[in-house]
């Protein structure tokens, strides 16, 4: 039997894949967990129609996160910060300063695309790497300086 998966399941396929399956698997499994549905002539017109909302869709984020991306790269971010007498910071620079440093500037990212390897913990200049979707990256500038 020819279905349409509804979500990825292993051994089997991605979202949106046509597959031949046993039909007691299709029907007594794969369609009562609501996992997939028969490839109808319908389905695979609705299918069709889908994929090109998601294409278009791809293409859009693409669009914003490209932006994003153009925006922080190469953006150097000055951060304050209270040293000690040997020359180390009290606290460390991790990736919730850069958030908070970026959101005064009105950039909106999630803390999980900043890849900062280690918090920071001296004074000095630092790149650090920004992840987005489809595999782009932004490089931006942290300049640790001393609190006055």
């Amino acid at each position: 039997m020819k279905i349409i998966l509804l979500q990825d399941i292993d051994n089997i396929g991605k979202k949106h894949d046509v597959k031949k399956v046993a039909d007691g698997y299709a029907r007594n499994f794969l369609f009562p967990k609501k996992m997939a549905v028969l490839a109808s002539s319908a389905n695979l017109k609705d299918l069709e129609e889908k994929k090109k909302v998601a294409v278009q869709k791809a293409e859009e984020e693409l669009k914003i996160f490209q932006d994003q991306a153009g925006q922080l790269d190469g953006l150097e971010l000055e951060i304050l910060a209270k040293v000690q007498e040997d020359g180390k910071l009290f606290g460390s620079i991790a990736a919730a300063n850069i958030i908070n440093k970026l959101k005064e500037r009105g950039i909106e990212i999630k803390k999980e695309q900043i890849k900062l390897k280690e918090p920071i913990k001296e004074l000095g200049e630092y790149e650090v790497p920004v992840e987005f979707p489809h595999n782009l990256e932004a490089k931006l500038k942290v300049i640790v300086v001393e609190e006055k």
